[in-house]
């Protein structure tokens, strides 16, 4: 076996695992978390593919923003795990149907692209030498994207920045019943009131 293919296979079968984790897990941080392996084995599989893009994208994007949001966004609104006693085959017919739709889905663009005549017979020759010499599709989107894009880059890092700031300041509970120390009213007190004489022999 090649090492492609064990990659392929492997990739393939931590995805679909994490999938399953994703929907049948009840606590909503642990589904979350699957569901970032499970973004980070589809990028794997696009970088196999050759579209290392789009794999970079999806873990810059998807693992590193959006993910992230959504673990957050659990555990601040800190979701309890609820007890609700759900029959199994009230659930059975929208799995069915979502199932039907997808391999629907799928099946047409089997068809469409007839994707077992992608199959290569004869065996292609590629200087890597001329491929080292051309410019990558990140190098491209690099230059573009740091030279005439670089005010919005900067402006959407400037925005995430302050939307965490603001997450950060939401989930900050301030409580009302611990004691603490109040600078303000210690720096105003005066000396000739801090000091108090008893005499207790009488």
């Amino acid at each position: 076996m090649q090492i492609d293919t064990f990659l392929f296979i492997t990739f393939s079968i931590f995805a679909l695992f994490a999938s399953i984790m994703v929907i049948s897990l009840s606590n909503a941080v642990h589904s979350v978390l699957f569901l970032i392996l499970v973004f980070c084995n589809i990028a794997g599989l696009l970088l196999l593919f050759g579209a290392e893009f789009l794999s970079f994208m999806l873990l810059i994007v998807y693992v590193g923003a959006i993910a992230v949001l959504f673990l957050f966004v659990v555990m601040m609104l800190n979701i309890k795990k609820m007890s609700v006693k759900q029959s199994f085959f009230s659930i059975v017919p929208i799995g069915l149907t979502i199932f039907f739709i997808l391999f629907t889905q799928l099946s047409g663009v089997f068809n469409v692209f007839n994707i077992s005549h992608l199959k290569q017979d004869n065996l292609i020759w590629i200087s890597w030498i001329i491929e080292s010499q051309n410019i990558t599709n990140i190098q491209v989107v690099g230059n573009v994207l740091y030279t005439k894009y670089c005010f919005l880059f900067i402006l959407s890092g400037l925005i995430l920045l302050v939307a965490m700031i603001g997450a950060i300041v939401l989930t900050m509970h301030q409580r009302t019943d611990v004691r603490k120390q109040k600078i303000e009213l210690q720096l105003n007190r005066t000396f000739g009131g801090s000091l108090k004489f008893i005499d207790l022999r009488k």
